[in-house]
């Protein structure tokens, strides 16, 4: 058992530890120290706790709701029991006036993460809508079924200190997150619907995150809006996550675990784990300049944006993006795992080559950065794959698509890849800076999403009589591509901005992944920026529909038809040159006076 788990295990016990006169104390109900496991698991960690108890701005120590270093029913924290922030006094007052009930009610206060950080930025820029709200809406055959479901999700809120979490910009000297020790759901019921149109559709509409936002202040940082559908009798939930408090990982294991309380199984889910460790790791991990040191060699040299079709737009919502979804073919998914392996890479290194040539194809460029999200649980942490909370983070990554061969670039995608998980908690500024891009300008336009998945979309929600009927992320970016990795096959997400729409570019991706699997296949020393993007339809259209311009020779001669413009539009503008312009009548004219002097010196036809 490591420290971490030992600590939570503490916790939910409510056995509370100390140092005294160097001494390890342990208090508890005495029942509760009848656990012959844990006291020989606390006497076998005892020099590793009175360590870490000693240490003041310990990163780890204070991994549980009674462990933490402010006291239950606390009524003025003080600067000193905040150990992985430094607030003053005057802002510690600050932030406590704006918890529903005040100190006591205050669990922990710590920094954000580098992904929360870009989030709050977006949250902050937009004045309507939020590209980084999550919807979920959900149908339920009964009030009382929907009710034991947010019974469930209360009872996992509770649970995981990340869940019941407020983030706090104003009057700090840095932004801060609050951890609520109580923080009950908000749920609304809504009517008013029209007559007729389907009551899901309009509960969507009315919080559709494209121009609804929530209180990100206010704990937990999710949001309920309920409503019955007449013509059914069914009932409906929105739900809205924030990304300050969650990821992909964090919304299934939520889910996991409410449907663990519906069943009655909840006292076989694993003790939680605090979100407070995300933040040490990324805090005390690698130093800023081991950081530095390794974007720059990466990043050093690129001087100008990689911006596919010039989009340079970063700040966007993400309200007029385009969706499109689409399945890799079976046998085409299991030649890309099967080549996967014979180069001794995992396919998220292929997929990433494939995107690579996408964005270089329709940026113009062989040498392409673009971002790519990381995990943000590889590093070490214990228990990293079920703590809950936004772990994941997005960092450039740089790939040349140009004279390489494709099983060369495979290869140096996946070491790219290994070498920059070292550095998953680094934040994406931090990267930015040090390429040569100019200040204020994107580094890069484009994403890759690559994520293990059961899979999305409708379906059953887990618990009989529940159905989800639609489910919604966005992101500010103009070009993301997102590969669902479902054990066996892929499926392909890609959402897009502008005119050339997010199904064709779904098929240049298949395309690519096909051309570069045939490649690996067949010829391995293949130049990677020889593989086409286009399929043979398109490709058609563009060689040959397009450029059919051909048309029958008229009968004038090009003199006749010259003259014909001229006394058809003699004042209108024929030549534009450095500022200079001619109608055709001055045209005709300059070019008469040219033709009679070179007949007077013999020139003829």
């Amino acid at each position: 058992m490591s420290i971490d788990e030992l600590i939570a295990r503490l916790t939910e016990a409510k056995i509370k530890l100390s140092v005294k006169d160097g001494k390890l104390m342990v208090l508890a109900e005495e029942h509760k120290l009848d656990d012959d496991f844990l006291l020989s698991k606390i006497r076998e960690k005892k020099t590793e706790l009175i360590s870490l108890l000693k240490s003041e701005r310990s990163g780890i120590i204070w991994s549980g709701r009674s462990l933490t270093a402010i006291p239950l029913d606390c009524e003025v924290i003080r600067p000193e029991m905040l150990t992985l922030v430094e607030l003053s006094e005057n802002e510690i007052s600050s932030l406590v006036e704006r918890i529903e009930g005040g100190a006591r009610n205050v669990q922990d206060i710590y920094p954000l993460a580098p992904l929360q950080e870009g989030v709050l930025f977006h949250h902050l820029l937009e004045g309507e809508g939020d590209p980084y709200l999550m919807s979920l809406l959900l149908e339920y055959d009964s009030r009382s079924r929907m009710d034991r479901y947010l019974e469930a999700l209360q009872a996992v809120v509770a649970r995981h200190d990340a869940l019941r979490t407020s983030v706090h910009w104003e009057g700090v000297r840095e932004p801060v997150q609050v951890v609520w020790r109580d923080a009950p759901l908000v749920i609304e019921e809504v009517g008013g619907f029209e007559d007729g149109a389907d009551v899901a559709d309009q509960l969507h509409r009315r919080f559709d995150p494209r121009h609804h936002r929530i209180d990100v202040q206010r704990a937990p940082l999710l949001r309920g809006h309920i409503a019955q559908d007449p013509a059914s009798g069914r009932w409906l939930l929105m739900l809205l996550f924030h990304h300050l408090a969650s990821d992909h990982v964090t919304l299934e294991v939520l889910q996991q675990e409410v449907v663990a309380h519906l069943r009655g199984e909840e006292s076989q889910l694993p003790v939680p784990l605090p979100f407070r460790n995300v933040v040490a790791q990324a805090r005390l991990g690698a130093g800023v300049e081991e950081q530095e040191g390794f974007f720059r060699r990466m990043l050093g040299e690129v001087a100008e944006p990689t911006a596919p079709l010039g989009m340079m737009e970063v700040r966007g919502d993400g309200i007029d993006a385009d969706e499109a979804r689409q399945m890799v073919e079976s046998a085409l998914s299991q030649r890309v795992r099967r080549q996967a392996r014979e180069v001794g890479v995992n396919a998220a290194s292929l997929f990433h080559l494939v995107w690579a040539q996408v964005v270089g194809q329709l940026s113009g460029r062989e040498d392409v950065v673009f971002g790519t999200v990381l995990f943000g649980r590889m590093q070490g942490l214990t228990g990293a794959e079920r703590i809950v909370g936004p772990m994941i983070n997005t960092l450039p990554v740089r790939i040349g698509v140009g004279t390489q061969p494709v099983r060369e670039g495979v290869r140096r995608v996946h070491a790219l890849l290994g070498e920059l998980m070292h550095y998953e908690h680094a934040p994406l500024v931090l990267a930015q800076r040090c390429s040569g891009v100019p200040a204020g300008m994107p580094l890069f336009t484009a994403l890759l999403n690559y994520r293990h998945s059961a899979g999305s979309g409708t379906g059953e929600g887990g618990w009989e009589g529940t159905r989800i009927l639609r489910s919604e992320e966005r992101t500010n970016y103009p070009f993301t591509l997102s590969v669902d990795d479902l054990g066996e096959g892929f499926g392909l997400t890609v959402r897009t901005v502008g005119a050339i729409g997010a199904k064709r570019l779904c098929g240049y991706v298949h395309n690519v992944l096909q051309g570069l699997v045939d490649a690996l296949e067949s010829a391995p020393q293949q130049a990677i920026g020889a593989i086409g993007m286009l399929g043979p339809q398109e490709r058609e259209q563009i060689l040959r529909e397009w450029n059919g311009t051909a048309e029958a020779l008229p009968e004038q001669t090009l003199v006749e038809l010259f003259e014909a413009q001229v006394q058809k539009a003699p004042e209108a503008v024929a030549v534009v040159y450095e500022g200079a312009s001619l109608s055709y009548g001055e045209l005709n004219g300059r070019s008469n006076r040219l033709a009679r002097e070179l007949r007077a010196r013999g020139v003829g036809a």
